[in-house]
């Protein structure tokens, strides 16, 4: 008995010792690529851990030796489910308080769509939200000014999202009104930088930016009815 329980010691001694190497040498490695801090998590696939990062979800191998950035897929189903952007769904949801959101009144399901007040494509889809909302879509806005944080968009949209009606704000901008401005303070409900962020994290490059319940980002415009079929949605 007193050998067995040696035995069970010195093992859980050698696997203690093997995860702190590992901590050591991820935290190495976290240092030459310049993370600071960041969320380590499982993934899928066993030696790799998800860090997210600034820039999206990174996979780091538990000796610390090899990053691997890009998308990871799993294509076991139907269809593709991107499971990096999946990882990033918590803090999306996060920032359902902050959304402008059109909502279906038969609702089948819903997308998160990344917006600028000065895209073109973003007006179209503005305009046939009537379309998205008879077949079922939620759409869900947030903010994601292109020519990046600081510029004048950003400051238009900042006012937006901080206005006492921000849907009546939102379709007066998408019509090309003039947005009343609205002088960001420590008191602003929402700072949109946090969208803006989200959305680099996500692989948003561009407007619109269409994120779906799974995680996938769909770039690009797409009409009511296209939209809904690649949701499995019957018009």
């Amino acid at each position: 008995m007193k050998k067995t329980l040696l035995m069970l010691a010195l093992v859980a001694t050698g696997l203690t010792q093997a995860a702190h190497a590992d901590d050591a040498a991820m935290k190495n490695t976290f240092k030459k690529i310049g993370l600071e801090n960041p969320q380590v998590n499982t993934s899928p696939i066993k030696g790799l851990k998800a860090v997210t990062t600034p820039q999206g979800v990174i996979y780091v191998s538990e000796d610390g030796k090899y990053v691997l950035q890009g998308p990871l897929y799993d294509v076991s189903g139907e269809r593709p489910v991107n499971l990096s952007n999946q990882a990033l769904i918590t803090k999306l949801n996060a920032l359902q308080n902050e959304m402008i959101v059109y909502k279906a009144a038969k609702e089948q399901r819903v997308i998160t769509v990344f917006t600028d007040i000065t895209c073109g494509y973003c007006h179209k889809l503005h305009q046939q939200m009537k379309g998205y909302n008879d077949l079922g879509i939620t759409v869900r806005y947030l903010a994601f000014p292109r020519a990046g944080l600081g510029s004048p968009t950003e400051k238009e949209m900042q006012s937006i999202w901080n206005t006492g009606d921000r849907k009546k704000a939102l379709d007066e901008a998408m019509r090309g009104d003039a947005v009343s401005p609205i002088a960001k303070t420590a008191d602003s409900k929402v700072d949109i930088s946090k969208h803006f962020e989200l959305g680099q994290q996500l692989g948003v490059t561009g407007t619109p930016a269409v994120v779906l319940e799974d995680g996938t980002l769909v770039p690009g415009y797409q009409p009511p009815e296209a939209m809904a079929a690649m949701l499995g949605i019957k018009a």
